[in-house]
């Protein structure tokens, strides 16, 4: 089971390497290349291609390996399952540590080992899973670093504003077409979060969840410097979101409006969607920031413009 948890762990990792290098349909998927950039053994890598195969997202050749089937920047993320971590309490555990101060911007796997009394193993799986996070980095001969923007409330706040600018404008894109498949999978999995699925999925999980339902809305646009971007919001703000999703009460709310705007753009309606995403995306934000308005500063012009939100 945990090898298969493992496999599950590194498949979305392993895809943002894709289309980080911008892989087309064809390219061989080399374990070693993978192995190394992960900090992880050859065997896991390979189960993972496996899964990739079995999701249709590459294919087997007998004799030559793995090749990618898709194109990295036609991947959907509700491709894949929500991954599990064998390590997740470990981990959370690490990401609450971080996150209260009380691990050094600078430290050492000696100073954590102490700390956690964890086998070396054990901590490492868990850096190298925040270093592929972008939440940590190695730095050679001198231990690790935390990236500057973890401990930086301003940077989470103009997050959200960046991504109120970028994914309303995204659905009124003239290319905009619907993924009706991923568009019944996210609405069925937005409805298991409301069944239930809020109070049993980690926090890692319920991030996950909703990063892939908002990169699904701007993947839909057609345009590849949204899509971009999102995924790099997406990649930045983890840390930050991991901390907002220890309180779930406002969790069923949020869910009931992406349904909501499922419903807008699948009736055609993008432009009130448009509008109705700005506003969720500034309630939300404003939520998870503790602001109780968005500072002026940031402030979209157009904001006086805005429809209320209608549930």
């Amino acid at each position: 089971m945990i090898k298969k948890d493992l496999a599950l762990q590194l498949a979305p990792r392993v895809i943002d390497m894709v289309r980080a290098r911008s892989m087309k349909a064809g390219e061989p998927l080399r374990e070693q290349t993978f192995a190394q950039a992960l900090g992880v053994s050859r065997s896991p890598i390979r189960r993972v291609f496996a899964l990739l195969a079995e999701w249709d997202l590459a294919i087997q050749e007998p004799n030559r390996g793995y090749f990618l089937k898709q194109n990295a920047g036609q991947i959907q993320e509700t491709t894949f399952p929500l991954a599990s971590d064998p390590f997740e309490d470990f981990y959370l555990r690490v990401v609450d540590d971080i996150l209260g101060g009380n691990i050094s911007a600078h430290f050492f796997e000696a100073q954590l080992l102490r700390r956690y009394e964890v086998p070396r193993g054990q901590l490492l799986k868990v850096l190298n899973r925040l270093a592929s996070e972008a939440m940590v980095e190695r730095k050679p001969g001198q231990g690790w670093g935390l990236k500057d923007f973890v401990h930086n409330a301003q940077t989470y706040i103009q997050s959200y504003r960046f991504r109120m600018a970028i994914e309303p404008a995204a659905l009124l894109e003239p290319g905009y077409q619907i993924n009706h498949a991923a568009f019944a999978k996210a609405r069925q999995q937005q409805q298991a979060m409301l069944d239930g699925d809020i109070h049993t999925l980690s926090r890692a999980q319920l991030f996950q969840v909703g990063a892939q339902f908002h990169e699904l809305i701007v993947q839909c646009s057609g345009n590849v410097f949204f899509t971009d971007a999102i995924r790099r919001q997406n990649q930045l703000r983890r840390f930050m979101g991991y901390k907002a999703n220890v309180d779930r009460t406002h969790l069923k709310a949020q869910c009931r409006e992406h349904i909501h705007l499922l419903d807008l753009i699948e009736s055609d309606r993008r432009e009130e969607a448009s509008q109705f995403l700005w506003r969720h995306l500034d309630e939300v934000g404003r939520l998870k920031t503790h602001q109780d308005v968005m500072p002026e500063d940031l402030l979209i012009e157009a904001s006086s413009e805005r429809s209320p939100i209608i549930l």
